[in-house]
């Protein structure tokens, strides 16, 4: 029997997130395998999996927040805000003469902290249950909604000076469903000489880095943490006596136990060191908000 777990995977350029998601299944002979926030195939870093029962948990990792190193080109914009896209436009030479390290450092704010951004058509995201980028693969004219995000960090760590561009490596921290691909494309729209990503690499999702993620190839000797682990990453963790796991597990409520959790969740464990699930308040009791499988803990 395959044990659950999370597996941390370094993913590399050219993969799809469901090729990392195929070769997890086949590693462990299963077909339950899920992932928490997909990479396009050129980015690369972090993919966080879900193997048997605790792909429940990707639901509590999804939405974390997330750091990316990336490089954005600016002096070019392309069909897909990346590398992977035709280029469309290259700044014209007097162009240049705005982009100063003050009108950059000025751009940047204004893409930092609570912002509204239009994500790039080229997306995963579901446009009347078909995916943008099919879409525009197909021909199709499409422009997407508005959506606020937060980006907590936008450093420049380094910048290239090239014959009409202009490289900046960048770090960013930002919110569940930030497009690092937009951001490129809004600074360089700030800027007037227009901007791509070239590079993008996800070294973090919320408690997760990919300094412990393994490699493609290694997947059939990869170790994963237990979901009792993993979610005691993600949530504070509650341990609960053997009377109240199987209450818990039963669909009971701990009554007037709500003054134990300091937030609205916590992951509940119990006298083994198992998971038993997620627990939540409602009213002055405790009650679940998901139960692991009885193997999956």
């Amino acid at each position: 029997m395959v044990s659950p777990g999370i597996l941390l995977v370094d993913k590399p350029a050219g993969l799809t997130s469901h090729d990392v998601v195929a070769r997890t299944r086949r590693a462990f002979g299963t077909r339950k395998v899920g992932h928490a926030g997909t990479l396009d195939p050129m980015a690369t870093g972090l993919l966080v999996i879900g193997i048997e029962g605790a792909t429940r948990l990707l639901t509590y990792i999804v939405g974390t927040d997330k750091t990316y190193e990336a490089t954005i080109r600016l002096g070019q914009t392309t069909g897909t805000d990346d590398a992977d896209g035709e280029i469309l436009t290259r700044a014209a030479p007097d162009a240049w003469d705005a982009v100063t390290e003050n009108a950059i450092t000025i751009g940047i704010a204004t893409l930092t902290g609570e912002i509204s951004q239009v994500p790039s058509a080229v997306s995963a995201i579901k446009v009347d249950g078909r995916r943008a980028y099919d879409r525009v693969r197909a021909g199709e004219d499409v422009v997407l909604a508005a959506r606020d995000v937060v980006v907590s960090r936008f450093d420049v760590v380094a910048r290239r000076q090239g014959e009409g561009i202009l490289d900046l490596d960048v770090v960013v921290d930002c919110s569940s469903g930030t497009y690092i691909r937009a951001l490129a494309r809004d600074l360089g729209a700030a800027l007037g000489v227009g901007g791509h990503l070239t590079s993008l690499r996800r070294t973090r999702v919320g408690p997760f880095d990919v300094a412990d993620a393994v490699g493609i190839d290694d997947l059939s000797d990869a170790r994963t943490l237990t979901p009792a682990q993993a979610a005691s990453r993600i949530l504070p963790a509650l341990p609960v006596s053997a009377e109240e796991a199987r209450d818990l597990r039963h669909g009971k409520r701990l009554s007037d136990q709500a003054p134990r959790l300091e937030g609205t969740l916590a992951a509940a464990i119990d006298e083994d060191g198992s998971l038993v699930g997620i627990v939540e308040r409602r009213g002055a009791d405790l009650k679940s908000a998901m139960n692991m499988p009885e193997a999956a803990r």
